[in-house]
């Protein structure tokens, strides 16, 4: 995606403190750092002062994907403890496009593949589910069900390149 967008699109990249670790247990923070310039990794809810620059416009649109259970059941409960949930509720505030990938999108099991290669069965449940669903009833807030979506993100905002 960098490519397609690069000339005309600034895209940075911040990892929460937990998405770092986990980026790291599943060795994909090289390849990251491939894909993308700028990448900040969370210090707390306000460093790097993403929500600040929301509130101050230097951002057309938030896009959080992957959003894990925890962190769409923040949003949609307005806690801003962490820098993505402080971040998604600035944006919301703002009236800046927010853009979430929920992991947990749909009541009942899913499949995912661990660091070592085994996979293991999740059972997502209702209360995962309302949490998106309240979260796409807030104004400004568009869910995506899954990376397929993510372009078309892009073209809506900035066009076909």
């Amino acid at each position: 995606m960098k490519e397609e967008y690069e000339e005309r699109v600034d895209i940075r990249v911040y990892i929460s403190k937990a998405g770092d670790q986990v980026v790291k247990y599943y060795k994909l923070f090289n390849d990251l750092e491939a894909s993308f310039d700028k990448i900040w990794v969370e210090a707390n809810a306000n460093s790097p002062f993403l929500a600040g620059q929301l509130q101050m416009g230097k951002f057309d649109l938030l896009l959080i994907a992957p959003a894990t259970s925890n962190t769409v059941s923040k949003i949609s409960l307005r806690l801003a403890d962490t820098l993505l949930t402080n971040a998604a509720i600035m944006a919301q505030k703002a009236s800046v496009p927010l853009y979430i990938m929920p992991s947990d999108l749909r009541e009942g099991k899913t499949v995912t593949v661990l660091p070592d290669g085994r996979e293991l069965t999740l059972k997502i449940r209702r209360e995962d589910v309302e949490h998106v669903e309240k979260l796409e009833a807030m104004d400004d807030t568009f869910i995506l069900k899954g990376v397929d979506d993510i372009p078309g993100v892009f073209s809506k905002h900035f066009g076909k390149v």
